[in-house]
């Protein structure tokens, strides 16, 4: 009777360690095969607004720092029309330099302006819904940044016109390219351009940086290693197996 007791325990043991080792193992296969774990609401909520707010507060502080513009690929340039005026300029005393001074103005002025862009984010992305965060998710490629881009891109704007105003006013750009189209469009014979500036800055400085919140979006879509968190590979995790 003793023996058969032994034998039952040691059968119960048995079961369940191996109900445990295969629990474990079933556990890694899933992991390895990609099977569905349930999402909740607040999960894919959370999750795709941690990975806004990260990828924003990256662009953000890239940009806002010094060169972070000017020394970058989201570099702004002259107006297209610029370029006639400045190659005419060339010749005119006191405007030789013109082209090289006005591009560092600019794109100083939209390094100040940056400063200013992350609460702007950070409300629309607190605004996100649950079938907002699922679209996006289950999206494009560029779902983000088009969702953010349509909300956040007046308010920016806004933000940031008179700012840029206010900085290229600062290093004396506005007055410097009025001068300087003035001069141009005193020359007999040329098309007359407009000497506003700060209009041409406020969207180029815009358009590098959605530009850059894009590049980060498409990194945290492909590259398991940018999901920093539980939560991040879970909620991609979904996307993953579109």
């Amino acid at each position: 009777m003793f023996k058969k007791s032994l034998v039952l325990i040691a059968a119960l043991f048995v079961s369940q360690f191996a109900q445990a080792q295969f629990g474990k193992i079933l556990d890694k296969a899933k992991d390895k095969v990609g099977f569905d774990v349930p999402l909740s609401q607040e999960e894919a909520g959370n999750g795709l607004k941690e990975a806004l707010n990260n990828g924003i507060g990256e662009a953000v502080d890239f940009l806002s720092a010094k060169d972070g513009y000017f020394k970058s690929p989201y570099k702004i340039l002259l107006p297209e029309e610029a370029q006639k005026v400045v190659t005419k300029l060339k010749a005119v005393p006191g405007f030789s330099n013109v082209e090289a001074d006005l591009t560092e103005r600019m794109n100083r002025a939209a390094e100040d302006a940056a400063t200013k862009a992350k609460p702007i984010f950070v409300n629309a992305i607190k605004k996100l819904t649950f079938q907002d965060a699922m679209n996006i998710l289950m999206g494009n490629p560029d779902a983000a940044t088009r969702y953010l881009e349509k909300t956040t891109f007046d308010p920016l704007y806004a933000e940031f016109k008179p700012i840029i105003q206010a900085s290229l006013d600062k290093v004396n750009a506005r007055e410097y390219w009025k001068s300087s189209v003035t001069a141009y469009n005193k020359i007999p014979l040329v098309t007359k351009t407009n000497p506003e500036l700060d209009d041409h800055v406020t969207k180029m400085a815009l358009k590098g940086m959605f530009t850059l919140v894009q590049k980060k979006e498409q990194g945290i879509r492909s590259d398991v290693g940018l999901r920093n968190s539980e939560l991040l590979r879970k909620v991609f995790a979904k996307q993953d197996k579109k």
